[in-house]
């Protein structure tokens, strides 16, 4: 029995590349319905929590573009009181959550007809169940058995994981879960795998295609760098954020070989990098998903 996995990394307004990239893959091979497993990080989540409700990812993508000035936008007046940047989060979060709730509703992760996993990272455990006090990686699910949140708030799960330091404020005591697994294919093959949860597979049932936000041609010239906490704190958060990418790629190519995974994650045009709120360049992203080359997956999802 096939079970098959869709994971999708975060990046904020990024999303809208991914979401476009699904658009024109379902057009070629509708393939959404027979996914069993959604898996999402930060603006992944929120992709992956849509899609598992039942939305299209046309709809997903016109969201990005009708709101995500809105999401991404500041006010002088919160810059004075985050004396320019320096304290506080870049934005508020308020807008983002109403658009969640205009989406969601009052559903819970166990109303969703599709599975889920969505990685955020609680920064702390309270002591909870008698384990010592401590930050740690926190994975939401919807599969039913011991420990799931099934009762969770869509809502609530998709602010957690989009909660991206210094981007947004934390919620509920979480924070982005990309600070641990931007990319969760791994994750979500371990969630898969776990005997505690229906259905039983086996890893060799598993297909998985793994879909990225972009990557930017990002990188640190020199071979010595001599630095200290603020030289490192602006490219700190990226470096953490895309550098657990390849590893994931890596590991998911080991465990399920090139017959039963795949991964679609273009590179920007040289030059061209896309911080996690650039809107401005949301029509860029969108002309680029219109000439990425699909026809290796299109091609593998047709027989896998």
């Amino acid at each position: 029995m096939a079970f098959r996995i869709l994971s999708l990394d975060g990046g904020g307004v990024r999303g809208v590349l991914s979401a476009a990239l699904l658009e024109r893959l379902e057009s070629e091979v509708p393939f959404l319905a027979a996914v069993d497993l959604f898996a999402g990080t930060s603006t992944g989540g929120v992709i992956a929590l849509g899609l598992a409700d039942g939305m299209a990812p046309g709809e997903i993508k016109n969201q990005y573009i009708r709101n995500g000035q809105r999401i991404f936008s500041d006010t002088w007046l919160d810059d004075v009181a985050d004396l320019g940047r320096i304290i506080g989060a870049e934005y508020g979060n308020s807008k983002l959550k109403a658009f969640l709730r205009r989406s969601f509703g009052r559903k819970t992760l166990g109303d969703l007809p599709r599975h889920v996993l969505i990685p955020a990272f609680d920064l702390d455990n309270e002591g909870e169940h008698g384990r010592p006090r401590q930050w740690k990686a926190k994975f939401f699910h919807n599969f039913a058995g011991p420990g799931d949140d099934r009762a969770e708030l869509v809502v609530d799960v998709a602010m957690a994981t989009s909660a991206g330091p210094a981007y947004f404020p934390t919620y509920k005591g979480y924070i982005d879960g990309g600070v641990v697994v931007n990319n969760p294919s791994v994750a979500a093959l371990a969630q898969a795998l776990d005997d505690r949860y229906p259905p039983r597979i086996q890893l060799r049932d598993i297909r998985l295609l793994s879909v990225g936000t972009g990557i930017s041609g990002r990188y640190v010239a020199g071979q010595t760098h001599d630095w200290g906490y603020a030289q490192w704190a602006k490219p700190l958060l990226s470096l953490m954020i895309d550098g657990g990418l390849g590893v994931v790629d890596y590991q998911c190519r080991q465990l399920l070989t090139h017959k039963r995974y795949r991964r679609l994650a273009p590179f920007f045009k040289p030059g061209m990098t896309v911080d996690l709120d650039d809107v401005g360049r949301v029509g860029e992203m969108l002309d680029m998903a219109r000439t990425v080359d699909i026809a290796d997956i299109v091609s593998w999802l047709r027989t896998w």
